[in-house]
């Protein structure tokens, strides 16, 4: 049976009288605290009571522990058929929307793409505030996948965002007007923040990208009242000729490391996944791949490079190094650890032991003593080929050779690609099922060391070749790859197995929910919110988002009525969607969803308006010779490929433009200042003055229109295909 969990905004006889079951037998919450209308009233208190609020999301991943299960059941198996659309509110960016709503004090806040900020009250769906921190636009040449935010924090009237071009912020709950604000990066390097703030005991901390460049990574705490540095943690050791900043990075981790790695900074960004155990009084965080991803040319002669890919137990007062965990020694393929972690307590036949979980890129999901960080279970939960298994006496992976294409200098296929098999889309954990619920993309990649390396001091320093050269055969790790594949399983942390899985129609990941109401809420690249039984993965409810889906929904109460929220958009449209935004081409919205809803979203674009007509391809002639052409295909690999597509071909829902369509191509002059000069920059396209000549932006246009006079006539020799 099922009883109405108490609202932050209303008292207990209230929201009883509400309630449709008549014999509760679960306990009732205890009233929350009534604060003023957005005064963002958030305490160190409040986060670790959160149950007592189940009508607030107080943070990203709801609570301390961000197992993200709600309380709430008042939508639960049996009504959940009954939700209709609330209200919605269109998105005023573009590219990927990743937040997860937060609820505190009558007001939702959210992030979007470009560092936004939104603040809308949760009765009428009317915005409150707004706040941009006019993040130059030229900043997205430095972010890696995509110019994205996944939330803010909340604390003590406060609302904490951390900005593309690594700025701290804190802005004022009520008004959205600053409070206070601090660069967190060296403004020199190409660092960013996507990530979100967490707010511990008066402290604000973030963490921070790059580690696809030349950066090194490191996560701070901030005085939340007056953005005071408190303490650093640095994830990989700098020049050892110079004092390191931390003991463990002299006496754990340089001794793991060769070469010449602090030259590129040696990666190990911290730019997602936290956690906080207020008990044992301990921040989890993780760290991510090394730079470059290639080991041979950022270690030569291997080593574990630590704190690289690991799981690490800090001290929220000091910073203060605990225990650290290393999922994936010696990283060679972009197998980070800064997906999200969870602070849980298993059922263990033996009794309750408090862990912390994880589901990285690498396919293995590991449970660790919270206290210790002893490893409990390791387990695949996709299959992954760079690795058999983890062996239980060492903690290590025993990896397949083929692997390990920087050692054997034989181009490998190896699963997962560099995406991973589950990657910042937030898993959920139920601790009524005891399951948790993980977003599974799978893939596979050639991993390839390219004859040359060299710097790029602009773009992205992998090291890695992802096609084999002329004459070589790429071996495929433990004999095949698997095939591409998307779905949720639901996996048992203790049995260390799959329970079941939910297939996507449209390969793409989507962020869970889970509630007390015996439901979990993901949305999909198909264009669809969907509602599934948490016990069987039955689908039980699905509306029409009109726009891919890859953020996490949160849930509150209105007045005593439980609400569900969910941020849209993505790259590209569904299959078969059309644009119906005025102010983003790809939908994006605020959707919040109650019984009885009955709200529509728009099925045209508004009146006077219209979505831009499609592209005809119509290239100019190709004129240059092949050594052109061919210089121009390896300059466009180093530079452009990342944004716009391997081979000029953008990946599925790609934001970049297609190249081949391009106007600029028959412009070579208008090209160059594109290329060049930058003149694009607060569009999102820098320039390259400072690594390309002149000469060498002409022989990317010049293979651009090889591309895509290739694809005009692939186009008419099958005149039904789609323009």
């Amino acid at each position: 049976m099922r009883a109405l969990m108490l609202s932050l905004a209303v008292a207990a006889p209230a929201l009883l009288a509400g309630c449709n079951n008549a014999n509760p037998t679960k306990p009732v919450a205890e009233a929350a605290p009534v604060h003023p209308t957005g005064s963002a009233a958030v305490t160190a208190e409040r986060l670790i009571k959160a149950e007592r609020e189940p009508g607030s999301w107080l943070a990203t991943g709801l609570n301390y522990h961000e197992d993200r299960f709600s309380q709430l059941d008042q939508i639960n198996d049996t009504n959940v058929s009954n939700l209709g659309l609330a209200w919605f509110a269109d998105i005023d960016t573009e590219r990927g929307q990743e937040s997860t709503p937060i609820i505190v004090d009558g007001v939702m806040y959210l992030t979007t793409a470009w560092s936004m900020v939104k603040a809308y009250d949760i009765k009428t769906g009317q915005k409150v505030w707004e706040y941009d921190p006019k993040v130059d636009k030229a900043k997205g040449a430095d972010a890696c996948c995509d110019v994205v935010n996944r939330g803010v924090a909340a604390w003590n009237g406060k609302i904490y965002l951390g900005a593309l071009d690594g700025r701290l912020i804190a802005i004022d709950g009520k008004t959205g007007k600053d409070v206070w604000s601090v660069q967190t990066t060296d403004t020199s390097l190409p660092y960013t923040i996507t990530g979100v703030p967490r707010s511990v005991k008066g402290k604000v901390i973030i963490g921070n990208g790059g580690a696809e460049y030349r950066v090194r990574g490191y996560v701070t705490a901030y005085d939340a009242e007056t953005g005071k540095q408190a303490w650093r943690w640095w994830a990989v050791p700098g020049d050892p000729s110079k004092p390191q900043e931390q003991p463990e990075l002299t006496s754990i981790a340089l001794p793991t490391w060769k070469g010449e790695w602090w030259k590129l900074g040696g990666g190990g960004t911290l730019w997602d996944g936290m956690a906080y155990d207020p008990e044992l009084d301990i921040l989890y965080v993780g760290t991510g791949n090394g730079t470059p991803w290639n080991q041979l040319f950022r270690s030569p002669g291997g080593g574990d490079n630590l704190f690289l890919s690991s799981i690490v137990a800090l001290d929220p007062n000091t910073g203060k190094y605990k225990w650290h965990y290393q999922t994936t020694p010696g990283e060679t393929w972009d197998y980070t650890a800064t997906q999200p972690i969870m602070v849980a307590d298993l059922n263990y036949p033996e009794g309750k032991r408090r862990v912390v979980m994880q589901a990285p890129k690498n396919g293995f999901f590991y449970v660790l003593d919270a206290k210790t960080g002893k490893l409990l279970k390791a387990d695949k939960f996709a299959p992954n080929t760079w690795a058999t298994h983890v062996d239980m006496a060492t903690g290590r992976p025993v990896e397949v050779p083929e692997a390990r294409y920087e050692v054997t200098g034989k181009p490998a296929i190896v699963s997962p690609a560099a995406l991973g098999m589950h990657n910042w889309h937030p898993m959920a954990f139920s601790a009524e099922t005891g399951l948790v619920y993980i977003p599974v993309t799978v893939s596979s990649s050639v991993y390839a060391t390219p004859p040359n390396f060299q710097v790029n001091l602009q773009g992205w320093n992998t090291g890695i070749g992802f096609s084999a050269s002329s004459g070589q055969t790429p071996v495929a790790a433990m004999g095949a790859a698997p095939k591409t594949d998307s779905y949720i399983v639901a996996w048992d942390p203790i049995a260390g197995k799959e329970k079941w899985r939910i297939q996507n129609d449209v390969y793409g990941a989507s962020g869970i929910l889970a509630t007390s109401g015996n439901l979990i809420f993901s949305g999909n690249h198909k264009g669809e919110f969907v509602a599934y039984d948490s016990r069987d993965g039955k689908k039980l409810w699905s509306a029409s988002a009109g726009a891919r889906v890859v953020a996490a929904a949160s849930t509150f109460t209105v007045d005593g009525q439980q609400q569900v929220a969910i941020l849209v958009g993505a790259r590209g449209l569904p299959p078969g969607s059309t644009r119906t935004s005025a102010t983003s081409a790809n939908n994006s919205r605020i959707l919040v969803f109650r019984p009885g809803g009955t709200a529509t979203l728009p099925t045209s674009m508004p009146a006077g308006t219209t979505a831009p007509a499609v592209a005809k391809i119509d290239p100019p002639l190709l004129t240059a010779n092949n050594e052109t052409v061919a210089e121009g295909e390896q300059l466009y690999s180093q530079n452009c490929a990342v944004c716009h597509g391997r081979n000029t071909v953008p990946a599925a829902g790609a934001t970049a433009p297609d190249l081949r369509y391009s106007a600029l191509l028959r412009n070579p002059e208008n090209f160059k200042h594109a290329v060049i000069d930058g003149d694009r920059a607060q569009r999102g396209m820098p320039g390259f003055k400072a690594t390309m000549s002149n000469a060498e932006a002409d022989a990317v246009m010049h293979y651009i229109i090889k591309r895509a006079n290739d694809e005009k006539a692939s186009q008419e020799a099958t005149p039904a295909r789609p323009n």
